[in-house]
C-alpha cells in the first residue's frame, strides 16, 4: 500500500501546519513574518542587493490601504497586512503560474487565509467590500514596485495595474532591506494593529 504524501510543514516555532486542514492554533506570527521576509516577489527579478519580499510588500499594501481608507478600523488594516500571509507556506506565485496550477491553488490559499484570520481575531472571510479595497491598495503597490524596482516603464505598469493618484504615493519610496529588518518591521506592525483592535 502506497504511503500518503506528507501534506504538512514543520515551522521554526515548532508548530506542524497541516496544509490540507490548517488550524489557527498552528499559526504563529513569527513564522509568517520569517517566511514572508524570505519570499521574493516578482520571482526575484528586482533591482538591488536584496530581494523585494512579500513581507515588505505587505507593509506597503497596509500603508496604502490606510491612505485610501483613512477611517478603516484596525482590524481591516490588519487584514491588509495579512493579505498575502498564506505565501509564507506556499510561496509567491506569479499570476500565470496560478492560472496554470488551477483551482487547487485558490482552495489552498482560502483554507490558509481562513485559519490565519481566525488566529488573529478576524472573520474567516472578510467582507467583499474590504477585499476590494485591499485589492485596490495591492494594485497601487504593484504599480509602484513595477516602476521603481522591476524595470517597467510607467506606461507599461499603468496598462497592467492602472496608474495611481500621484499625490497618494508621492512620498513613498521602495527601499530594499535585509530580511531580518523586514521581519522585525512586519511583526512590530502586526503587534501595533492587534493592540489597536483591543
Amino acid at each position: 500500500m502506497a504511503q500518503q504524501p506528507r501534506a504538512w510543514q514543520r515551522m521554526l516555532s515548532g508548530r506542524r501546519l497541516d496544509l490540507l486542514d490548517p488550524t489557527p492554533v498552528d499559526i504563529e506570527i513569527e513564522d509568517i513574518a520569517h517566511g514572508l521576509a524570505f519570499v521574493a516577489r516578482w520571482n526575484g527579478q528586482t533591482m538591488g542587493d536584496y530581494a523585494y519580499s512579500v513581507a515588505e510588500h505587505s507593509l506597503l499594501v497596509e500603508t496604502l490601504f490606510g491612505r485610501t481608507n483613512p477611517k478603516a478600523p484596525s482590524k481591516w488594516r490588519l487584514a491588509a497586512l495579512l493579505h498575502d500571509a498564506p505565501e509564507y507556506v506556499i510561496g509567491d506565485m506569479i499570476s500565470p503560474v496560478k492560472a496554470a496550477v488551477g483551482p487547487g491553488y485558490g482552495a489552498l490559499d482560502d483554507r490558509l487565509t481562513a485559519a490565519i484570520h481566525l488566529r488573529f481575531g478576524l472573520p474567516a472571510a472578510i467582507p467583499t467590500s474590504v477585499k476590494k479595497q485591499i485589492k485596490r491598495a495591492d494594485k497601487i503597490s504593484a504599480w509602484m514596485e513595477a516602476t521603481q524596482i522591476a524595470g517597467f516603464s510607467e506606461a507599461e505598469a499603468s496598462k497592467f495595474f492602472g496608474r495611481p493618484d500621484a499625490g497618494l504615493i508621492a512620498d513613498l519610496h521602495i527601499i530594499l532591506r535585509p530580511p531580518v529588518e523586514v521581519r522585525t518591521g512586519f511583526t512590530a506592525r502586526h503587534a501595533q494593529l492587534l493592540e489597536n483592535m483591543t
